[in-house]
């Protein structure tokens, strides 16, 4: 079940809402108690392993925090972090990255004429790296001094949230990010939260344009980005469209989710920061990461770039904290090399903006051309990211950079992409990602003409949905 699914749309959304809104006000535990139960419910319609799995996960880390909290002094307590962090990254790496180990030791055993070992064929956990994240967040709160949940109930309806669980965002139990909107944590809106017309409406909006987003846009230039990445051999005008198809279908499909996902928990009374903000619009890299799944950099910066030192050890510390710290973020997106390489890339663009500073001639270029030779590097990096293969990626940045004649199967390739309707669908997500208003502003104060919109967009939507393939959002993938 998905966000994009009739069954969501129709039946689970509509009745969970109608028994939410039936249980009293005044207490909210019979309202968290059955968050759990259908945000199970939801995540084990995909696999009942899963919620399984994720039960164990939530009730091994919960003890975990509470004997943390009740340690004498500090001497329990670095022990109990530790055995924390190697329980839920064992269980991450287990079912995210034993296969992609069994395959390069094998790789290196053919190297020196060794047999190869049989592969362990794992279905992964949707969701997994997501609410992993969660917990190591809420562990190391914890660790350093933020109380633990009052409850298991708490502590389980925090991890399980349906509108989170399948790919975030990572928002946190106790603390707020600095760089986030000043919302309530989640701990405090567990105990209380409000629920009003404006913020139901503000939330249904939300998920009302994310739907859109998905069904309109993201899954139109997929098919796009999909035929030029499968061609054998594309021209460099191809590639290039097919990059910028990918970088929209990217942005488009998971700033989709996110903001359905901000706008269910905003339907049911919970806030959550935003997670995007207009990425494409940055004017460097580093300004792309404060814009980009925002969520996840914050994680990044201040569960892992903070504590290996930061840039509070010497700039030659800095600039190796960066690459670690997006090595990491690349091997968290996936396991492929690809993704590694992708994410080093990353590291090395943040090293040379820290090295240079604004006496770079990069920032010395006027702003819309830092913005559109941002959008390029972002774009390039994407090829990457979409790459099965290095191999691939290698081939397809050489025909994007080195001009070449259309080849064989162009001219089908081209009646294919270059169709009216995604060339219109393409120049609509070239004005929407460029424009500075995005559907998180727009959406926060309803008028009726707005309102009128929405129920056009929706419908219209819903009609689309049911002509289309179904096709799941890309970040269940990571």
């Amino acid at each position: 079940m998905t966000f994009t699914s009739h069954i969501f749309v129709f039946y689970f959304l509509p009745f969970l809402l109608a028994l939410y809104y039936f249980l009293p006000r005044k207490f909210v535990m019979p309202r968290n108690v059955f968050l759990i139960l259908v945000s199970y419910v939801f995540y084990a319609w995909l696999n009942p392993w899963f919620a399984v799995l994720l039960f164990c996960v939530s009730s091994i880390n919960y003890l975990l925090s509470i004997l943390m909290a009740r340690s004498n002094g500090n001497r329990w307590k670095l022990p109990i972090m530790v055995i924390s962090i190697a329980v839920n990254l064992s269980i991450l790496g287990f079912f995210k990255y034993l296969v992609f180990f069994q395959e390069n030791l094998n790789h290196i055993a053919g190297i020196f004429g060794a047999e190869a070992l049989p592969v362990l064929k794992i279905v992964w956990p949707i969701g997994v790296s997501f609410y992993t994240f969660k917990i190591l967040s809420y562990m190391m709160d914890v660790y350093r001094g933020v109380p633990p949940a009052r409850s298991y109930f708490d502590f389980a309806c925090y991890v399980s949230f349906f509108p989170q669980i399948l790919s975030g965002p990572i928002q946190r139990y106790g603390t707020i990010d600095a760089r986030s909107q000043q919302v309530p944590t989640f701990a405090e809106q567990l105990v209380c939260r409000t629920h009003s017309m404006e913020k139901f409406s503000y939330g249904a909006a939300l998920f009302i344009l994310g739907f859109a987003k998905k069904i309109l846009l993201a899954n139109v230039v997929a098919g796009v980005a999909d035929a030029v990445f499968a061609a054998e051999a594309p021209g460099s005008l191809d590639a290039w469209f097919g990059a910028a198809a990918y970088t929209f279908q990217l942005y488009f499909d998971f700033s989709a989710y996110s903001e359905m996902a901000i706008g269910l928990g905003l339907m049911l009374g919970f806030e959550c920061p935003r997670n995007f903000n207009a990425p494409y619009r940055a004017d460097s890299i580093s300004d792309f990461w404060r814009r980009w799944h925002i969520s996840l950099s914050s994680w990044f910066r201040d569960y892992l770039y903070i504590p290996l030192g930061g840039n509070r050890k010497g700039a030659g510390r800095s600039y190796l904290n960066l690459v670690v710290v997006f090595l990491l973020c690349g091997l968290w997106h996936g396991a492929n090399w690809t993704f590694v390489i992708w994410g080093i890339y990353h590291g090395i663009l943040l090293v040379i903006e820290r090295f240079g500073g604004r006496k770079t001639l990069y920032h010395a270029l006027p702003g819309q051309v830092q913005v559109l030779f941002t959008f390029l590097l972002i774009m390039t990096g994407w090829v990457l990211f979409r790459s099965a293969t290095i191999s691939d990626a290698w081939q397809y940045l050489t025909i994007m950079f080195i001009p070449s004649k259309a080849q064989g199967g162009s001219i089908l390739l081209g009646a294919e992409i270059y169709t009216q309707g995604s060339m219109l669908i393409m120049a609509v997500c070239a004005l929407l990602v460029f424009q500075p208003l995005q559907a998180f502003d727009w959406a926060r104060t309803i008028t009726w003409p707005k309102a009128l919109i929405l129920i056009v967009l929706f419908c219209v939507s819903l009609m689309t949905m049911f002509t289309q393939s179904f096709s799941s959002f890309l970040y269940f993938q990571f």
